[in-house]
């Protein structure tokens, strides 16, 4: 197999700037393949629109590239010929054909030892290793038209295994003089053969071929918008973005900006194109189908108004599939008729989308089967539906849609209690969003990660990532994101007892408008806000968010809807009936999944007995939630259950396994020193954790306090210890 070397990072090679958006940075160094002084030059030569994520970033470093170039042109012209031919078997499109081009025209190797002499690649038994990726576009670049296109006519020659015909076609498209219907169609089938087989890297070289070798300008740009398409799906969204800047495809402009740009816009151009596609016919979108092609478009304007949290767009996109005859998601129809009351509908259409959950399906439904089963409190339905999405993509080659299935996993993951597990995968679904060119899906991970930090006790990140995605969020009408990270903060002044605070932020969740708030949000946060406003005394408001609360629980029937109603209602009673009120909760709670709100619903209980002098049945709640937020790695509400003990003069037992590292630290701080012990650097630490350097130091800084530690030898010592 013939590969090219990773580029070596020595500490002299040059950082970049820490004021660069996470998404921008991540992408650079994706565009850079990892090579930090190709990654410096992109990065100081951005545009404003580039600098926020806006447009596509340039392609190739100029001042690298020309450096590389005068190196391989220095070279003798008979390892120049060699290095073209190994170039042109892994660039753009890795072939692995180098060693039979060779054997076939047993041409003399011996001439690279020059390359390897100047350390520009060298010989290994699978074929030529170039010193990094910019090498190997240089070996390519400065050869001449004749000469590459005799290499890729010798690569297209000795390319006649199975399954090699796409590869085959592309080294015949890219040894063609001009213009040729003959070729081009032998591309679109080689492509629709890769496509097929989830290669949506080679089907998009191949398309973009194509369309250079049509004649036809209308076909061209059909070809270029399918193409941009394909990028998309392989994760390639600044490639995607290019390609659809020399096409008028409002569909996927539409598509890109859902995931990239404003919320808004996206919705406009998304049922823009639906309307289109039912009226007008086929074009280059997802399906050449235009009915499906038109219920495609609609559930990507679905997702765009769940991100706005515009009612309005909702009404309008169910209006419209209404009078062009289409079944819409149920998402749509379910969110715009719960958003408008109507909630025995949106009960009907919510339970109709979240049964089309079967293995295989489509993973855009599969998604929106997740949503709907998230909205109607089953959280069991929600897991299987985004793991099947994810699962689906993943068999598709769409890894692009992967970090979106994990969007929503990440809401049943923290109602069911289990942070420090979701919080690695929903870092990892950051990760791919950040390098997909996703960064609306990543502003919406990064406030589900403040959750789970809210939950397992680690403010300062809380904090960070709950303001880095409100901030991006603002600036791009994403109200769900706004949302959730106003929910998190809430959360965590709730657990660490300033209820003043959270009941404000969760009062001002209710009042937030579309592209700053969040209905569902709002919703889920109500028993959250009926506990801050009962602890600071103010349960006007309260009482009738808890009535709509309510409402929907006794629609829908979900058990833990049912439980949390209870809680409220507990909460706003007295004496013996508030007693009956917990008791029903926790009978609920038994036929749910959310664990952590059954802990919570018993720590609160444990509370109101403790004021009724049931000191025994408070005793045993209050020892039943203290073993669950230690489980759950939730030290704050474990310390608030210590607290209630205490007050009944019961014995607490110290932080469980006191003596032991994990106990000690919270998840991020373990996994900081983790990483630290390992040797890696603080910026190398905040690059992998996607947070800043400051909050990195910090986390330190606290590990060795709690550890009673001073220096990272030391850490190395206890770490190597277990």
């Amino acid at each position: 197999m013939v590969t090219s070397a990773n580029p070596v990072r020595g500490p002299a090679q040059p950082e970049l700037g820490p004021s660069l958006p996470e998404g921008v940075r991540v992408r650079i160094l994706r565009t850079a393949h990892g090579d930090r002084r190709a990654a410096a030059e992109l990065a100081s030569a951005l545009t404003e629109r580039q600098l926020t994520g806006l447009d596509p970033l340039p392609a190739q470093p100029p001042v690298l590239l020309r450096a590389y170039r005068q190196e391989v042109r220095a070279l003798p012209d008979t390892t120049r010929r060699l290095l073209l031919l190994a170039a042109a078997d892994q660039y753009p499109v890795d072939t692995h054909a180098f060693l039979r081009a060779v054997t076939a025209t047993r041409l003399d190797t011996r001439p690279l030892v020059t390359a390897e002499v100047a350390g520009i690649a060298h010989a290994t038994a699978g074929g030529i290793v170039f010193r990094d990726p910019w090498t190997r576009i240089a070996a390519y670049e400065t050869a001449s038209v004749t000469d590459r296109r005799a290499v890729h006519l010798l690569l297209a020659r000795v390319l006649r295994g199975e399954g090699e015909s796409p590869r085959r076609s592309w080294h015949r498209g890219a040894a063609a003089l001009g213009p040729s219907r003959r070729l081009a169609a032998e591309l679109r089938a080689a492509a629709h053969t890769a496509r097929t087989a989830g290669d949506h890297a080679l089907a998009c070289a191949l398309v973009e071929r194509a369309a250079a070798l049509s004649p036809e300008p209308s076909e061209r740009a059909r070809l270029l918008a399918r193409a941009a398409a394909d990028a998309w799906r392989s994760g390639d969204a600044d490639r995607a973005r290019r390609l659809v800047a020399a096409t008028d495809d409002d569909a996927l402009g539409g598509l890109l900006a859902l995931r990239a740009g404003n919320a808004t816009d996206a919705f406009d151009a998304l049922l823009t194109a639906a309307v289109r596609y039912a009226d007008d016919g086929p074009g280059p979108a997802r399906t050449d189908h235009p009915q499906h092609a038109a219920v495609h478009l609609l559930a990507r304007a679905t997702e765009a108004a769940i991100y706005t949290g515009d009612l309005r767009r909702c009404r309008e996109a169910a209006a419209v599939a209404d009078r062009l005859g289409i079944v819409p998601p149920g998402t749509l129809g379910g969110l715009a008729a719960a958003f408008e009351g109507r909630y025995d509908d949106a009960r009907d259409l919510l339970k109709a989308a979240a049964g089309r959950c079967g293995p295989g399906g489509d993973p855009t439904l599969l998604i929106h089967s997740g949503i709907a089963a998230l909205l109607l409190g089953d959280h069991t339905a929600a897991i299987t539906a985004t793991v099947r999405a994810a699962a689906s993509a993943r068999a598709g080659g769409d890894g692009v849609t992967v970090p979106q299935a994990m969007e929503f996993r990440a809401y049943a993951d923290f109602w069911t209690g289990r942070p420090r597990a979701a919080e690695a995968a929903t870092l990892e679904a950051l990760r791919q969003a950040y390098t997909t060119g996703q960064d609306n899906g990543a502003c919406h991970l990064q406030a589900a990660l403040a959750m789970f930090a809210a939950v397992t006790g680690d403010e300062d990140v809380c904090r960070e990532r709950a303001e880095a995605a409100r901030s991006y969020a603002l600036a791009r009408g994403l109200g769900l994101p706004a949302a959730l990270a106003l929910f998190a903060l809430a959360f965590l002044d709730l657990s660490t007892g300033r209820f003043a605070a959270s009941a404000a932020r969760l009062r001002a969740l209710a009042g937030f408008g579309p592209g700053h708030g969040h209905r569902a949000i709002r919703h889920i946060a109500t028993p959250h806000y009926v506990e801050a406003a009962v602890r600071t005394g103010d349960t006007r408001v309260a009482r009738a968010a808890h009535a709509d609360y309510d409402h929907w629980a006794r629609t829908v029937r979900s058990p833990d809807d049912l439980a949390l109603s209870a809680r409220c209602r507990a909460l706003l009673a007295s004496g013996a009936e508030a007693v009956e009120h917990y008791r029903t909760a926790l009978d609920l709670h038994a036929s749910g999944t959310r664990d952590f709100e059954r802990a919570r619903t018993e720590l609160l209980f444990g509370g109101a007995l403790r004021r009724l002098r049931h000191r025994t049945e408070a005793r045993d709640r209050l020892h039943s939630a203290l073993e669950a937020f230690e489980h759950f790695g939730s030290p704050q509400c474990a310390a608030a259950a210590r607290t209630e003990l205490r007050v009944l003069g019961e014995p607490v037992s110290p932080v469980r396994g006191a003596d032991d590292l994990v106990a000690r630290l919270t998840a991020q701080q373990l996994m900081v020193a983790r990483m630290a012990a390992d040797g890696a650097t603080n910026r190398e630490i905040a690059s992998r954790l996607l947070l800043s350097p400051r909050t990195i130091d910090h986390h330190l800084r606290g590990v060795f306090a709690r550890l009673g530690i001073r220096s990272r030898i030391e850490l190395v010592r206890l770490l190597g210890e277990r």
